[in-house]
């Protein structure tokens, strides 16, 4: 593709390099505004299409779009996915030699180039800047823009530069894309490019194909381990508050069998690079990481994510379950939250001039965690988006919480932490409760108190359950500084003294047993083959993208690949309508995963896992395409002569171009073509075949007219 204008409007460019038909709320929006020479502020949740809104005017305008990129893995997906649609990009960073720079940079000048993908330190050097006025540039197109911000959750002071690129290049339009950023941030973003308020387009935040669970810490390796073996196959990432942590918890799933890597800052750029290459090729099923992976991947098919560890904002948090379900199929998202998560997150802060906002960020994480509200409407509500529905996919919409009166339970608990002196932890506490004969309860003496044993028919898990609740009831608070010990508030008196009555959220721990249940449904033939059948089609995609030497996403999504198992696309015609085939694809994969279709529904059919309707027809086709006649395909089927033909018309009606000079005379079809004419041209083959004196089966008529009709679209 030339940088000059495509004259062509942005739905077929949507169409022919991306395959899809129609654009997604917002995109046309803010496309048509880049197009007028317009700046932009995208907000779009991750996976929303962030990056189709600059992809598509770049590819209607002339000249190149910039791009800045933070990350160099991030620059290599978006280039190996555009190319993968026929579209010449490239990008310049660090990781490039000498002479495969200076390519680049001759591509620039010379206008062969429709993107180019820049890290922001490079950009504003001034031989870059120098270099880009010697190009034609269509727009800047500035990518995970929160960084920007010092009130973003992964600010990069070098991005606050960008502003000064208004300088020099006056006239081109600015479009800022996040998945993340609150009402603060996007003010700052706004700010520093110089973009107005009326320039701003904040898509929906919900992302409804991801579940939300929240489930209590205690035990969380054992639950962790439940929840990955329910997912055998599928592609998850684990994220981990700690080096050592991520190491840990890589070891023991392997000790279980399962194909898990760390990934930290520990490794060399080397490892990390190895580990981050295998998981984007799908050579590895699980990453435990710190935060610092994933913001580079672009990779659509992450079925899960798993916060192992409490998250220190709701901005990143939000960002890192992102990576999940990009595709849109349904992902799930399971956070762990403790009390001594919260505690070392507290710990971690320590910046004086943003302690207070970073304090309030954690505690909003916090009501998050403990919500007993829809859990997607506490999300959403922090984003400034307001729903009135529950979502029915999150853990408290699934399992919504019986409230019963608590108040006695509440009684024995406050009265433990008073009678200890206020002076022990939560654990410590609850075996007080439940008449626990360890060392230490011996040696204070707390076996004698009135309340020891008080609980013991209660289990551990429901005791610091319930205790988690009066403390965000505010009953108990947790006095950090002195060793995380137990306090009672001024509320506590009115229970305690005056029998205030309180209402807590029953203990049910059977929400992972209806999870595992409805994961696992009864496997019906339809689901047997439609299941046997991705897997045939994932697997040929990872034998196309290893001998291509790119992601297999980038080769048709999961999303492409459930659509082509749900509507069966036999020839490339039918192929084309599916989502995410674009014409360069079809081109390259069209006649391969066409014909692994028919193998493979021919194979089920013949098998008995499920006759497909119009597998008969692909059988005749299969055998056709081996050089059989119809009579022999007719003989071996044990079916009639005319049959045969009937299916071959049947398949040239549906678009399929097959070798008929094998079974059709130039006279046959001049004789037929000419009694239809005569015919008037009707829809039924009865006249015709009348007026040839029933000389010419009524299928084969039927195929000669097929035949004429193809040819003339």
């Amino acid at each position: 593709m030339e940088t000059t204008a495509t004259n062509k409007h942005p739905k077929e460019i949507l169409s022919q390099y991306f395959g899809y038909s129609t654009f997604r709320p917002l995109q046309e929006e803010i496309v048509n505004r880049i197009l007028n020479g317009k700046d932009a502020l995208v907000l779009m949740p991750t996976g929303g299409g962030k990056s189709i809104c600059y992809q598509v005017p770049a590819l209607c305008m002339p000249g190149t779009a910039v791009v800045v990129s933070p990350l160099i893995s991030l620059m290599k997906d978006q280039v190996d996915a555009l190319k993968a649609n026929g579209i010449e990009a490239a990008f310049l960073n660090s990781s490039m030699n000498s002479g495969e720079q200076q390519l680049i940079e001759d591509q620039l000048r010379e206008g062969k180039l429709k993107l180019l993908y820049l890290a922001p330190e490079r950009l504003l050097s001034g031989n870059t800047v120098n270099l880009l006025k010697l190009a034609k540039i269509s727009l800047f197109a500035i990518d995970e823009a929160h960084c920007i911000s010092q009130w973003g959750h992964d600010f990069r002071p070098e991005y606050t530069k960008l502003g000064a690129l208004r300088q020099h290049f006056a006239n081109i339009p600015f479009v800022a894309l996040t998945a993340t950023a609150d009402k603060l941030t996007r003010q700052d973003i706004l700010r520093q490019l110089y973009l107005t308020e009326d320039d701003q387009f904040i898509a929906s935040f919900d992302r409804p194909n991801l579940s939300l669970e929240v489930r209590p810490g205690r035990e969380r390796y054992k639950q962790l381990l439940d929840f990955i073996k329910m997912r055998k196959r599928e592609t998850g990432i684990v994220y981990c508050l700690s080096r050592k942590t991520t190491e840990q918890v890589a070891e023991k799933l392997q000790r279980e069998g399962i194909n898990a890597l760390p990934y930290n800052a520990g490794l060399t750029p080397q490892e990390r690079s190895r580990v981050q290459d295998a998981f984007v090729n799908d050579k590895v099923d699980v990453i435990c990481a710190t935060i610092a992976f994933g913001m580079g991947i672009d990779k659509s098919n992450v079925r899960y994510v798993v916060h192992y560890n409490l998250p220190k904002h709701i901005e990143s948090y939000y960002q890192e379950i992102g990576r999940a379900g990009r595709d849109g199929l349904p992902s799930d998202t399971l956070l762990f939250y403790t009390y001594a998560d919260l505690d070392l997150l507290r710990s971690f802060i320590t910046d004086d001039d943003r302690k207070e906002m970073q304090l309030e960020k954690l505690k909003r994480m916090q009501e998050y965690a403990e919500a007993k509200i829809c859990r997607r409407k506490v999300l959403l509500n922090y984003f400034n988006e307001y729903h009135d529905q529950d979502c029915g996919n999150c853990d408290v919409c699934k399992n919504p919480p019986q409230f019963f009166d608590a108040t006695i339970l509440a009684q024995k608990a406050l009265s433990a932490v008073a009678r200890v002196n206020e002076r022990v932890g939560m654990v410590l506490l609850v075996d007080i409760l439940r008449g626990s004969q360890r060392k230490e309860i011996l040696e204070h003496g707390y076996d004698q108190i009135k309340t020891y044993g008080a609980g013991a028919d209660i289990s551990t898990n429901d005791w610091l359950y319930y205790i988690q609740q009066l403390i965000q009831l505010g009953y108990i608070e947790i006095a950090y500084e002195a060793g995380h010990t137990l306090k009672l508030t001024p509320a506590s008196n009115e229970v305690l003294r005056n029998g205030k009555t309180i209402k807590m959220a029953k203990a049910d721990w059977s929400f992972a047993k209806k999870t595992q249940e409805t994961f696992e449904p009864r496997v019906t033939k339809q689901k047997q083959f439609e299941t046997a059948m991705f897997e045939h089609m994932r697997h040929l995609r990872k034998q196309i993208a290893e001998k291509e030497q790119i992601p297999a996403y980038v080769v048709f999504s999961d999303a492409t690949l459930k659509e082509m198992v749900d509507k069966l696309p036999v020839n490339e015609r039918q192929l084309e309508a599916i989502s995410g085939v674009g014409r360069e694809k079809l081109q390259r994969y069209g006649k391969v995963f066409t014909q692994a279709i028919r193998k493979f529904i021919v194979h089920a059919t013949e098998t008995g896992i499920k006759k497909v309707k119009g597998s008969t027809y692909l059988i005749t086709l299969e055998q056709f395409e081996d050089g059989k006649t119809p009579y022999e395909i007719g003989q071996k089927r044990e079916i009639a002569e005319g049959t045969v033909f009937g299916h071959l018309a049947r398949l040239v009606e549906d678009g399929f171009t097959l070798e008929l000079d094998r079974v059709l005379s130039n006279d046959e079809r001049t004789k037929v073509l000419k009694a239809w004419q005569l015919c008037g041209k009707p829809e039924e083959i009865a006249p015709v075949y009348e007026m040839l004196g029933e000389s010419v089966f009524p299928s084969k008529i039927r195929l000669v007219i097929a035949e004429h009709l193809a040819k003339s679209v």
